[in-house]
């Protein structure tokens, strides 16, 4: 589903300014159904940060947990034309009900839950060895997630962004943005070195 939020005028990534980052915000904060407190959040942390942290000017994400697993809660929204791109995403095994909301959230090794802040997403496919799903890798940005997203064996959390059937039916992770299979391409080109922002009603 593609909600389509009319801007006068496009302009090339390199051009992004800080004017036209709160003419979108604004777009999408009146013509969109994301949380209000989290879309004010990633807005207002991407300002501050696209710069120095090198994320996309293309898009941002924000997976808004506030809603039930059989929604589309996973928002893409194009930084240059305003357009919001809707896709279903999975929670943690002991965040919440299948096909319900998070009640709990947590960046802890082996916890099972969701992880939650603001995380940078990598630019590299990946596929991993024993199921042989492709894959992009998450970083976490803020000292509360800063080992989610790094490999066990450096102490962090292996958490990524993954196709999984069971997605489908409002299924849960054990940790990971799991999105449904058929969604997989059109939102990993989208994703690449993206702001993704794991809103659960914290920090």
């Amino acid at each position: 589903m593609i909600v389509m939020l009319l801007f006068a005028s496009e302009v090339s990534a390199k051009t992004l300014t800080t004017w036209h980052i709160n003419q979108i915000y604004k777009k999408v904060y009146k013509h969109s159904n994301i949380n209000k407190k989290a879309l004010k959040r990633a807005f207002a942390y991407y300002k501050k940060n696209y710069r120095t942290k090198r994320l996309s000017q293309k898009y941002l994400a924000i997976a808004d947990y506030t809603k039930t697993a059989r929604k589309k809660r996973l928002y893409i929204i194009n930084l240059q034309k305003g357009s919001i791109y809707r896709y279903k995403v999975a929670h943690g095994k002991y965040s919440g009900a299948i096909g319900g909301r998070v009640k709990k959230s947590s960046n802890r090794r082996n916890s099972k839950m969701t992880p939650y802040g603001f995380f940078k997403v990598g630019s590299f496919i990946g596929k991993t060895k024993k199921k042989h799903y492709r894959y992009l890798t998450v970083k976490g940005l803020q000292w509360s997630n800063r080992k989610v997203g790094l490999p066990a064996r450096k102490g962090g959390r292996d958490v990524i962004i993954h196709p999984a059937k069971y997605v489908n039916r409002g299924g849960r992770s054990h940790g990971c943005f799991s999105i449904c299979p058929r969604d997989k391409w059109n939102v990993f080109a989208k994703l690449k070195k993206a702001l993704f922002y794991s809103y659960t009603g914290r920090g």
